[in-house]
């Protein structure tokens, strides 16, 4: 029989309930970021084989069932799905307590609206520098003003709690640590900084380019003065910390100080393989199962049973390795696109 918590969800071996649900729509993107898709050429997922909007709320039902209660839109880039508003609404209407997307903005602009009243809860987006050059050089695409109007709209609309993530490179964007910070004061939004991790595509990865948590802490207190950690309360990965001003901002440590003990995400590609690590190797194939007619209940026994039997804490397992390389060669990724960030859904 599988262990559950007191409140019904389902633990692995480490005690770890399965909560956090993060859903790609779409293995495809409109940017190139060098971090994550470095690479001029990708093997995409067959458009046959992406679970249809019908599909993906069937397998939510019974994530939800075994206590799952938060979960994420992502890709790619999520807004590259055809409707979108259409799958929140149907999303919307469950018993979650958030529903969240993340995406790179270029296109957010011209979906805000429709997906506030489809009843997405909160935004989060990607912005990595300030700088319109530095963008262009690292997303090899000049869509950084359209990121920026994307970014202005999200409070008119009427949302809140609105988060902006950064990956921060060593060498690249850490000088602009406090400007963004400074930035997300005008949206309002909080900014979390996220270290380099060596998953998937981010094929040019190396310790050299990480910059770490006690580094980005060290900077930030130089020119703010000190900063307060505060508890972290809902299981987020960000470590949050306090300005003496109250501003807040977080950061994501995942390659210097892993956060695998309390890690309850898992990910859903786009064609229903579900990850129970980002680090993961192999799938649970869901959408064969369901294409073939299993029922909710065995549905929910497939999930139990890998959720059951999870062990993994694949950043902590990096983490002490010597000589640490990119995760996965540029061979591999070519022959099996699910191993690709981009297609998990980061």
């Amino acid at each position: 029989m599988a262990d559950r918590n007191d409140a019904g969800r389902v633990l692995d071996t480490r005690r770890r309930p399965l909560r956090n649900l993060r859903i790609s729509v779409t293995d495809r993107c409109n940017l190139r970021c060098r971090y994550c898709m470095p690479e001029a050429e990708y093997t995409w997922l067959p458009r046959r084989d992406l679970l249809t909007f019908e599909e993906i709320s069937t397998l939510v039902d019974v994530f939800v069932d075994l206590g799952v209660d938060k979960l994420r839109l992502t890709g790619g880039e999520p807004l590259l799905r055809r409707d979108l508003p259409e799958l929140v609404s149907m999303l919307s209407a469950k018993p979650i307590r958030d529903l969240a997307m993340t995406t790179n903005g270029v296109l957010l602009a011209g979906h805000v609206e429709a997906l506030k009243k489809a009843g997405l809860d909160r935004v989060t987006v990607s912005l990595d520098t300030l700088r319109v050059e530095r963008s262009k050089s690292l997303s090899q695409r000049a869509t950084h003003p359209s990121v920026l109007k994307g970014i202005a709209s999200i409070a008119p609309t009427g949302f809140t709690d609105t988060k902006i993530d950064t990956v921060a490179l060593n060498g690249v964007n850490d000088d602009e640590l406090v400007d963004l910070i400074e930035f997300g004061r005008t949206v309002p939004a909080e900014v979390r900084f996220i270290e380099y991790m060596d998953v998937g595509g981010a094929t040019t990865w190396s310790p050299e380019l990480v910059l770490s948590r006690a580094t980005m802490l060290e900077r930030l207190s130089a020119h703010y003065g000190p900063i307060t950690p505060l508890r972290n309360v809902d299981g987020a990965p960000a470590d949050r910390f306090e300005l003496p001003d109250g501003t807040t901002f977080g950061i994501v440590a995942s390659t210097t100080r892993p956060f695998c003990a309390t890690c309850d995400r898992s990910r859903l590609t786009a064609d229903g393989l579900w990850y129970l690590c980002l680090y993961g190797m192999e799938g649970v194939n869901l959408r064969d199962p369901l294409r073939d007619g299993a029922s909710h209940a065995e549905l929910s026994e497939i999930i139990t049973d890998a959720w059951s039997a999870r062990t993994d804490r694949g950043a902590v397992d990096r983490l002490a390795e010597r000589d640490r390389l990119p995760f996965i060669p540029l061979t591999a990724l070519k022959n099996d696109p699910h191993l690709e960030m981009h297609t998990r859904g980061g």
